[in-house]
């Protein structure tokens, strides 16, 4: 009986997935396109700002220590209280 129940939980589930549509998102009736910024060339689509721009990813520094440096004095550095 369990699992019958499982089955059958399962194919709805998947059945309940694969009933959404896809489609290009409308604006509402009656709503304005977006404004465009003051100093763009032109307003901006909604695919332009779902990009991410460079500074919002900025690349990761990997540069390896090629050698053992001394850590300069750290004021905040304290031992635990106790």
């Amino acid at each position: 009986m369990t699992i019958r129940r499982f089955a059958l939980t399962s194919i709805a589930l998947l059945a309940l997935a694969g009933c959404g549509s896809e489609q290009q998102l409308q604006l509402a009736p009656g709503q304005k396109p977006l404004v465009k910024p003051a100093m763009a060339a032109k307003s901006p689509a909604p695919t332009d700002l779902l990009e991410p721009e460079p500074i919002t990813r900025p690349e990761r520094v990997t540069e390896v220590l090629k050698r053992s440096q001394e850590r300069e004095e750290d004021r905040f550095d304290l031992p635990p209280p106790g």
